[in-house]
């Protein structure tokens, strides 16, 4: 089934709007130089107010395993999301408990096969590329790299996704789901309410093609 995550988010009420809007998981970002950076003990205060079946994501960049697993478990969340240099082996061991997504910075050259690497991986997340920026680049990427990225796994595709162009990148790779972060956002760590709803619509319209 197609899913939709909005990430990047830092209190209740984006919690509750991204909902009702329509989103099946939310992404709350422990890494510290974000601006939409949450601790876990406030990211846990809004998960368990989260309805049953809404996924909640913890994205981590470069974190050892050890950290991993005490925030996750302070936070609650169900999935991780590992944005940084993490190896197979560190996916590997993560992956014993919780399932994991492993993102990857697209740039060109970008080579698709490193995807084998990663087998213990629930599904790979593709995100455009900005230097010293791990994530929430707001950068599109070459859609036509996260279509050949599917044979090797389940993709989610991400990097400036918008309420304008979410159709057409739904349309031209069919991922299992998109993540969309600063697309929707008035301002780093703060959502747009329009913007939200614009962006479910536009999804909503096409979702149903690629179930």
């Amino acid at each position: 089934m197609f899913r939709v995550k909005i990430c990047g988010i830092t209190n209740w009420r984006d919690a509750r709007l991204a909902i009702e809007a329509g989103a099946d998981a939310l992404g709350f970002n422990f890494y510290p130089p974000s601006p939409r950076y949450l601790e876990p003990a406030q990211a846990a205060r809004i998960i368990r107010r989260l309805p049953r079946g809404v996924r909640a994501v913890g994205v981590f960049v470069d974190t050892p395993i050890e950290r991993i697993t005490a925030m996750a478990r302070i936070s609650g969340v169900t999935m991780l999301q590992l944005h940084g240099r993490e190896s197979p082996a560190q996916v590997a061991a993560l992956a014993q408990h919780w399932p994991v997504i492993k993102a990857f910075r697209v740039r060109s050259g970008f080579r698709t096969a490193r995807l084998q690497n990663f087998p213990a991986a629930t599904a790979f997340l593709l995100d455009g590329f900005r230097r010293n920026l791990p994530g929430g680049t707001g950068t599109q990427f070459d859609w036509r790299i996260a279509v050949r990225a599917r044979r090797y796994g389940t993709i989610i595709l991400s990097g400036g996704l918008t309420p304008e162009n979410v159709a057409a990148a739904i349309a031209r790779v069919h991922p299992a789901a998109v993540d969309v972060c600063s697309g929707v956002e008035a301002r780093p760590g703060k959502k747009d309410p329009a913007r939200l709803r614009a962006l479910l619509s536009a999804i909503a319209a096409v979702r149903g093609a690629f179930q």
